[in-house]
């Protein structure tokens, strides 16, 4: 399964109907350029696969006033609502998968109804510990994962990630349960998308931390030798 697709099918699902820029900035607003594969070149790709399988519909709409081709919008079909849902449902549930799964799911999980969450978190819990188990059972020797040198580290990390997981996971039940978040049905949902020419300060454009960002500039320092300070306005 792959993230890519419900982040796109999810942004323009939010939108109701967004040119590819707008997805692009949706997801650098998310951060999800960083813990994905969500760079502009796979999520233009992604529009057009996407709509070539039906489950986009591509809008061309008026060319720009410099005189440019005409943009291309994009809105769901309801093929396309059905594998949002069914992406978004196994990426909850399931544990042994990128975790990139879950944090795209994370960022739609309140486009379900609180009950299902709830469940497929549930569900997502039984999957923690069923794979615990087999790490414990068929993999750990069982002269324990130390017999195997540094490489027992393997399993040392893999209960742990499942340990913490389930703690998380529990923690997040328990929050849900307690009323937080606004799920589909309840109201107008939190949602975390920029309004057209809203500014996005985590574009990759001009973003120091950017994979081949040009390094910053060094400090200015006084006559005296000091650093100076620069203050943003």
């Amino acid at each position: 399964m792959s993230a890519i697709r419900m982040l796109v099918l999810g942004a323009v699902r939010q939108h109701g109907r967004a040119h590819g820029y707008q997805v692009r900035n949706d997801l650098e607003y998310w951060g999800a350029h960083e813990w994905s594969n969500a760079k502009p070149g796979s999520i233009y790709h992604a529009l057009k696969q996407l709509a070539r399988q039906g489950l986009l519909v591509a809008h061309e709409t008026a060319p720009s006033t410099a005189g440019g081709p005409p943009r291309t919008e994009y809105s769901v079909t309801e093929e396309g609502e059905e594998e949002f849902f069914r992406l978004l449902r196994a990426a909850l549930t399931g544990y042994d998968q990128k975790p990139d799964l879950l944090y795209a799911a994370l960022g739609f999980l309140v486009d379900l109804e609180r009950a299902e969450a709830v469940t497929l978190l549930q569900e997502r819990l039984r999957s923690i510990q069923e794979w615990r188990r087999s790490v414990t059972e068929y993999w750990t020797p069982e002269a324990g994962p130390e017999s195997i040198g540094h490489i027992g580290e393997i399993m040392n990390l893999w209960v742990h990630s499942a340990d913490t997981g389930a703690e998380w996971t529990r923690g997040l039940i328990a929050r849900i349960e307690a009323g937080a978040y606004t799920f589909a049905g309840e109201g107008e949902p939190f949602r975390g998308v920029l309004t057209e020419g809203e500014p996005n300060p985590y574009a990759t454009e001009g973003n120091p931390y950017r994979e081949g960002a040009p390094p910053a500039a060094p400090p200015r320092v006084s006559a005296d030798g000091r650093r100076e300070i620069t203050r943003r306005r």
